[in-house]
């Protein structure tokens, strides 16, 4: 798959999360399904809503599993409620990604978009998300995957 990348400027975003461990990439439909309906409940007990679309961010752990931060860019502050927390998505220069096709093969799109930034002349700064612009019922999704960077500094010799 060909994949058109680029440098987009972002403001940071509030957000509701859920944090949680997978022990294998079988386990996350069901983490993602469940980690998704607590935040829109959470954020429509509070009178918040979700201003984009539900992203993740996933942490190998070396164990084969993952830490795992799901959740809505959101209106406000959400308030602490069971598994839901606050947090934010960060502002500032990333790099974009549009990969389409099944979430299995999202790696390669991490993998393009690295491979581009480096040969830009930039470093990564900041944990890598994605976005699930259409859900699993979709026969080829869409997930916008970003990485915070910035131009590397050269190295003075």
């Amino acid at each position: 798959m060909r994949y058109e990348t680029q440098f987009v400027d972002l403001e940071a975003q509030y957000a509701a999360v859920v944090r949680g461990h997978v022990a294998s990439t079988e386990e996350l439909p069901e983490f993602l399904g469940s980690g998704f309906g607590e935040v829109i409940n959470v954020l429509d007990k509070q009178g918040l809503h979700p201003t984009s679309a539900p992203f993740g961010r996933y942490r190998p752990t070396g164990d084969g599993g993952f830490d795992v931060e799901i959740g809505f860019p959101c209106s406000a502050v959400v308030e602490p409620e069971g598994r839901v927390v606050p947090a934010e998505l960060p502002g500032g220069r990333v790099a974009r990604v549009l990969h389409v096709g099944p979430y299995d093969d999202v790696g390669a799109a991490y993998e393009a978009l690295m491979a581009w930034i480096i040969d830009e002349g930039c470093v990564a700064t900041g944990e890598p998300w994605e976005s699930y612009l259409d859900g699993p019922e979709v026969a080829n999704p869409r997930t916008e995957v970003f990485v915070p960077c910035e131009k590397a500094h050269p190295v003075k010799r």
